[in-house]
């Protein structure tokens, strides 16, 4: 009497194996954007959510390893190693502080013409703009922030004597408008990343941009879209 042979399972094409592996780390890191920077804007509950989220994706890919040989090692590797490198990016931001103190541009008021009885500079100096004071807004803040044009030319903001939290992808934002909330912070102006968040730091302005119009400088964290702080600029 004859056997039949068991056909084995056909196997899982090693192209999609290695697509796991991208798939895996997009689909984390999409839920974490959603999960940290959509839903909410409150930076307490914002981690809490994230967490939340790369607890239930640590649950997924682990049911993915039980059913799947195939993608057992694509999915589990691809996961372990995204939650280590976000772990260390996220705790280096939120429990270190980054401080730095640059040279940074001094100056003094625009000095008044003649009526006012003031006598105009023999040789071009740096001209005070605005200033003004940090506020907290999601986060303890302090420092003051100065929009100076420069006698060689072009614009800086300064941020001096700062102290703000620490968190992940901070930026500076010249913001039209109060920016009293996250809601207010929509006609902006990006600086660049916030260099430190303690010390001094200076910032070039774009020649475009209209300082009257971007008149309060604020600490955005972009990742989470919560506002840490801002300094309204006044003449």
């Amino acid at each position: 009497m004859s056997t039949i042979a068991a056909t084995p399972p056909p196997r899982t094409p090693l192209v999609l194996r290695l697509l796991a592996i991208p798939g895996t780390v997009c689909v984390i890191l999409a839920g974490l954007w959603i999960a940290g920077g959509k839903l909410t804007n409150d930076f307490a509950l914002a981690m809490w959510l994230s967490a939340g989220w790369m607890a239930l994706a640590g649950l997924a890919a682990v049911a993915i390893a039980f059913r799947s040989r195939a993608f057992r090692w694509p999915v589990l590797g691809a996961y372990a190693v995204t939650a280590a490198v976000l772990a260390v990016y996220l705790g280096s931001s939120v429990f270190m502080d980054d401080v730095v103190n640059e040279r940074v541009a001094t100056a003094a008021p625009a000095p008044a013409g003649a009526s006012g009885g003031r006598e105009q500079p023999t040789r071009p100096v740096n001209v005070l703009l605005s200033a003004g004071r940090f506020e907290s807004v999601r986060h303890e803040a302090r420092g003051v922030a100065r929009a100076i044009e420069l006698a060689e030319g072009g614009r800086v903001v300064t941020l001096t004597e700062l102290e703000v939290d620490n968190g992940p992808d901070l930026r500076v934002y010249l913001v039209a408008g109060p920016a009293r909330s996250e809601g207010e912070v929509e006609d902006f102006v990006d600086l660049g990343g916030l260099k430190g968040n303690i010390g001094n730091q200076q910032y070039r302005v774009p020649a475009t941009v209209d300082l009257e119009r971007y008149s309060t400088v604020v600490i955005w964290c972009r990742a989470f879209s919560v506002l840490f702080a801002r300094a309204p600029l006044r003449v």
